[in-house]
């Protein structure tokens, strides 16, 4: 019988059966932020277990309050910069070299196909994009991960969602997840691993393919995979050129872990997204979507760009596109907040960094802050915001606060008008 790509890396890495449907796997990298692993590193202390498993293996940042807002937080990134210091891990990213995690750890090449990563964060699920296995964890297995190397998983049931049609002009990697979770709902995949698959998934780049499965925890996926392929082999070539002859050799081993054809898979969705419009949540769940079109006029207070959603130079690019030689509306303030150093730097040397700021935006550093409402853009009481991040909870930026989830095109139009509306890059007529 054939397996699914979660299936052949599960395969690939078990330790150990201790019951029929779970899995003890060996992991490849275990991610660490200062919000989740704080707490990880002082019950691991207070047991007098305080090791790690491989300190090459470890992965650590501060990048979810960034600097650091009050003595709380400041305390929290303490810990996770001396603990980082006396195991010697030298993949540390402090404040100044940091970044929001799921952008960061793939832009050093941390993240590859067939591995097997935990992190105490639900957006962990970005990473299988690269076609790796990679989920947030609970304090628990997180400990377990950092002591040992290991962690549980139930047997993987997989989700085929096959991606068809042509994606319109103005039309983005948000809104194709956007459309996915307001057609399976936010329990559709839960405990399910999604595969992603079909032509548009296939001529997306590297940071289109990681929107798509930054969301898919959205709907209760355990993680989002996209089958590696040579677009994946091009964005990691210049981590793995030294482990292969060529691209092509990479590309050999590589799709050894995609789906068989006889794969058997607990659903199979056809989306086709031809006539798909830019899309916008509009309540405080993730499925509540609709068409931009149908909230147009609806008032903003705010526009955030960034995270790990939609903080990636492509990203700043199309929103830079729109703002360019315009201001946006007074009555609203527009922050934007590139994900990495590295994209920062690139941005400022494309001159998007200029564009922003002369449109009016405030540009500030790389962190999560904003988009779990803990610092660089709180909601006040009553206020909406278009983001393009990843979750629309109530009070998720700021208690009282409602959020719109779009893309950088529409966030950078909705910047420009005052209130939600399509970008000129889309048409309704095409």
């Amino acid at each position: 019988m054939g397996m699914t790509t979660a299936e052949k890396i599960f395969a690939s890495h078990v330790v150990d059966r201790p019951a029929e449907d779970v899995f003890v796997l060996r992991l490849d990298a275990v991610f660490c932020h200062e919000i989740t692993t704080p707490p990880a590193i002082m019950d691991l202390v207070d047991r007098g277990k305080d090791r790690v498993f491989d300190p090459d293996k470890i992965k650590a940042v501060i990048d979810h309050v960034s600097p650091a807002k009050d003595s709380k937080t400041a305390t929290q990134g303490k810990i996770l910069r001396s603990w980082a210091r006396r195991h010697r891990i030298k993949d540390f990213f402090d404040i100044g070299r940091n970044g929001v995690c799921h952008a960061l750890f793939p832009e050093q090449g941390f993240v590859r196909p067939g591995y097997t990563i935990i992190m105490g964060d639900s957006h962990t699920c970005t990473h299988g994009a690269f076609g790796a296995f990679a989920a947030g964890v609970g304090t628990t297995d997180l400990e377990v991960g950092i002591l040992k190397g290991v962690c549980a998983f139930k047997r993987p049931q997989t989700i085929r969602i096959n991606i068809t049609g042509n994606l319109p002009q103005g039309v983005f990697a948000k809104d194709v997840i956007l459309s996915v979770i307001g057609r399976i709902g936010v329990n559709g995949a839960t405990d399910r691993v999604i595969e992603f698959s079909g032509p548009v998934v296939e001529a997306m780049s590297m940071e289109q393919r990681m929107t798509l499965s930054n969301m898919s925890v959205e709907a209760g996926a355990t993680c989002g995979i996209c089958a590696p392929d040579m677009t994946t082999v091009k964005y990691l070539w210049p981590f793995i050129k030294e482990r292969f002859q060529s691209p092509g050799a990479a590309l050999e081993a590589y799709t050894r872990i995609a789906p068989d054809p006889d794969a058997t898979y607990a659903d199979c969705i056809e989306h086709d997204v031809s006539t798909l419009s830019p899309q916008s949540t509009y309540g405080y769940k993730p499925d509540q979507v609709k068409p931009v079109a149908e909230l147009e006029g609806t008032p903003i207070d705010q526009v955030y760009l960034g995270s790990c959603t939609n903080g990636r130079l492509e990203d700043l690019e199309v929103a830079a596109r729109l703002l360019e030689g315009r201001r946006i509306k007074p009555t609203v303030r527009m922050i934007v907040s590139p994900a990495t150093p590295g994209i920062y730097a690139r941005a400022l040397e494309k001159g998007l960094i200029e564009t922003f700021i002369k449109a009016g935006a405030c540009v500030t550093n790389p962190t999560c802050g904003a988009c779990l409402g803990m610092s660089n853009g709180v909601l006040a009481e009553g206020e909406v915001c278009a983001a393009t991040t990843n979750r629309n909870f109530n009070g998720r930026m700021g208690k009282g606060g409602m959020i719109h989830l779009v893309s950088p095109a529409t966030a950078a139009a909705s910047a420009l008008a005052g209130h939600l509306t399509n970008s000129e890059l889309f048409r309704e007529d095409q």
